[in-house]
């Protein structure tokens, strides 16, 4: 390859317009005067100097200069690149290749790949990363599943080995032959030996860590922005490349709401719409999904150029009154996990007297909602919920990992056989659950109705933010 370029198709004369010019084609051997042919060969138009061609190179002159031009303006030759609005153009020695960007190219390999699929009734295949115990996963699964769509993951990247060995004995959204990664993202995505192993998906899922673009992380490590994160500020890098890698035709990714304005998010929200698809975000609430956690999470559904997609057919449950009683276990009054902890209420009192603001968070059956569980809670800390005893108000305990599942709405057979520390630490850093089964599901609608429609011109997806509840 001596050139590559990409070149504007125009139009004259009601027919398309692909014009070259300059020294670049003098470069490899179309001077002005030469002789050439035009072939069409597998979706490309080559044209190939020969003395005996039927095409001759036009010539301009600028001043004293005088450079070589090919003028293409035909419907036969150009039809092929019909709804374009450009192409790239590969010089090699004697030899000129147009065809359709790249970009479009992988839009179209993944159009097909689904479409086949679906057409012949087969799963549809998915890919994670981050996949912590996969409850993410198994909600996009639950909500294809609930609009008639199977689906079967294909592999799933997590730093720690053991949520994936845990996964693969728990999760049923596993099957015998999904291949578990247990590597950092970053390291994965540049493996070059191990990426050509991965096939391409339907629908890759993540959840991006969000230590470095929520509030607390950042006052945390004092980072003057979330990229500066040492270990995760990074990750929209790779994350990108995975994408480019397996080509899905929907990307799903969610994380904090504050991740949307980010340098991180407006990179990955621009580099998506480059590589072929519409980004659509909403701010999902579980408060609106009747969760009794209302901890709200940042969601992006990337659906690739021609297949409608909406966030405002989203399917929103009605309200009904849910009580933190509805998801606590019965636990004995002289249970040992009652305590006064008299260390974290003095804390409370000092930082009270010190003016910080830091008070406990105490709930009991008759709260309508708890506040947000993270993924340190089993570390007992003031600021993270409490229940009271419904007796004796001077005691208190943390959550058990089965209420913790339940606030969230994840179902507890996830974490069946986890330590309480890690079962915490997988339900502290996954997503409510209703609100990303129903996206599965409106993907999943977005799916059958494109498959039946069949695929049809780019659709027009200017991001929109909206708030559910």
């Amino acid at each position: 390859m001596k050139h590559y370029l990409i070149t504007s198709i125009g139009e004259n004369k009601g027919a398309p317009r692909v014009w070259l010019q300059g020294s670049n084609l003098d470069h490899v051997g179309f001077k002005p005067g030469t002789r050439f042919d035009i072939k069409l060969d597998d979706a490309r138009l080559v044209l190939t100097r020969s003395d005996q061609g039927i095409r001759v190179v036009s010539r301009k002159r600028r001043g004293e200069s005088e450079y070589p031009v090919i003028d293409i303006n035909s419907w036969e030759l150009l039809e092929m690149f019909e709804g374009m609005s450009a192409v790239r153009v590969v010089m090699l020695e004697e030899e000129i290749h147009i065809l359709p960007l790249a970009s479009e190219l992988r839009r179209q390999e993944r159009v097909e790949r689904t479409a086949a699929r679906m057409g012949q009734g087969d799963p549809l295949e998915i890919g994670s990363l981050s996949h912590g115990g996969g409850i993410m996963c198994h909600a996009i699964h639950a909500g294809l599943y609930r609009e008639g769509l199977d689906s079967r993951l294909i592999f799933a990247n997590e730093i720690r080995p053991e949520l994936l060995d845990h996964a693969r004995e728990a999760n049923d959204c596993w099957e015998s032959d999904t291949v578990g990664i247990a590597a950092p993202m970053q390291e994965l995505a540049f493996d070059r030996w191990a990426m050509a192993k991965l096939p391409g998906v339907d629908i890759l899922e993540a959840g991006i860590p969000c230590s470095g673009a929520s509030l607390s992380g950042r006052s945390k490590r004092k980072l003057g922005v979330p990229e500066d994160h040492p270990e995760v500020g990074h990750l929209a890098v790779a994350f990108l490349a995975i994408v480019a890698a397996v080509n899905p035709l929907v990307v799903v990714l969610e994380n904090v709401p504050q991740y949307r304005d980010t340098a991180s998010g407006a990179i990955i929200r621009s580099q998506l719409r480059d590589l072929g698809y519409a980004v659509h975000e909403v701010v999902l609430s579980g408060e609106s999904f009747n969760a009794v956690e209302d901890r709200k999470r940042y969601c992006m559904v990337a659906m690739t150029n021609g297949v409608s997609f909406s966030m405002n057919d989203l399917a929103v449950p009605e309200r009904i009154p849910v009580t933190l009683g509805d998801a606590l276990d019965e636990v004995d009054d002289d249970d040992p996990r009652w305590s006064t902890m008299p260390g974290l209420k003095a804390k409370q009192e000092r930082d009270k007297e010190a003016g910080k603001g830091f008070m406990m968070q105490v709930f009991d059956g008759a709260s309508t909602r708890i506040g947000t569980i993270t993924k340190g809670y089993a570390k007992v800390r003031s600021t993270d919920p409490k229940i009271r005893h419904p007796r004796n108000p001077d005691l208190l305990r943390q959550l058990t990992a089965g209420e913790h599942a339940r606030v969230k709405q994840i179902p507890e057979r996830l974490i069946d056989g986890l330590c309480e520390t890690t079962a915490h630490e997988v339900l502290g850093q996954s997503v409510i659950y209703g609100p990303f089964m129903a996206i599965g599901a409106l993907i999943a609608s977005a799916l059958k109705r494109w498959a039946i429609e069949g695929p049809s011109g780019c659709q027009q997806g200017d991001a929109a933010l909206i708030a559910c509840g």
